[in-house]
């Protein structure tokens, strides 16, 4: 996380803080504060930044991350510096807002679903350079992450197996230079590339654009050896819907590709 952040701090400082020369010597204390109720996330943040800009200033968070905070609520204190304070100032609420609101929206979504046993998965739909910081805030709505990139599991969809010939041929193939170690997930969309998939002995089978009775039938053809998980065309109005169908996890990708930030303001006390 600390090189993300030298990046970001780079990015918007440059070659300096303009007008950081009006605030020599001077000190401060100020307050993050969150305007709109939700579930915090990104409280470490303001340290680091802090870290990286000269170590000259705290931050005393108030509450921890995942916590369900009522609007108006003082998330924490930061003190030292002015200097570095304020050059911290947008960055720290820039990630803070964007990552509350992504774990506002997950606990939102488990609320929705309310099944013990299907688990809320994230996808790879972040913003470039924020993946970290998203699914970080991910797990602190409640949630669990998929894949980190295309380095930690194989998963196989249509455009991958048909390039091959077929998902059966593709799975063998990716068994043979893969090994036992990694996972291979595959998307179907029918129940031919079901029973394909089944029978290629996958770790976890994907359930595309599927509506709740077709996932339910499918799930129980599925061998408790293989997990499965549901993905596409889920929103909010339509996810308790999937409550019940014993699929293990269910994919939301509005969680991190359509992101309404969460209020948090800064002021000087």
């Amino acid at each position: 996380m600390l090189p993300l952040l030298r990046g970001f701090i780079k990015e918007d400082l440059g070659a300096g803080d303009l007008t950081a020369s009006l605030l020599a010597g001077r000190t401060c204390t100020g307050h993050y504060t969150l305007k709109t109720a939700g579930i915090v996330a990104g409280q470490q943040l303001p340290s680091l930044i802090y870290q990286l800009l000269g170590n000259d200033a705290t931050y005393a968070p108030a509450v921890q991350d995942g916590e369900t905070v009522a609007a108006g609520t003082s998330l924490g204190t930061a003190s030292g510096n002015m200097a570095t304070i304020l050059a911290a100032e947008r960055l720290s609420l820039n990630l803070m807002q964007r990552m509350s609101g992504i774990a506002t929206a997950t606990r939102t979504a488990v609320n929705t679903l309310a099944d013990d046993h299907t688990q809320i998965l994230d996808t790879r739909k972040t913003a470039p350079g924020l993946r970290l910081f998203d699914k970080y805030a991910v797990r602190c709505g409640g949630g669990l992450n998929h894949r980190m990139g295309l380095y930690d599991m194989a998963m196989l969809k249509d455009n991958h197996w048909h390039a091959v010939g077929s998902l059966t041929a593709a799975v063998k193939q990716l068994r043979t230079v893969l090994g036992p170690a990694k996972k291979i997930e595959v998307e179907v969309e029918t129940e031919a590339e079901l029973r394909a998939a089944i029978a290629a002995q996958v770790d976890i089978i994907m359930f595309d654009n599927q509506l709740p009775a077709v996932v339910k039938d499918w799930q129980k053809r599925v061998p408790a050896t293989i997990q499965t998980e549901i993905s596409g065309g889920i929103t909010l109005n339509n996810l308790h819907d999937y409550a019940g169908t014993g699929a293990d996890f269910l994919s939301l990708g509005y969680l991190t590709n359509r992101v309404n930030n969460l209020d948090i303001g800064f002021d000087l006390a």
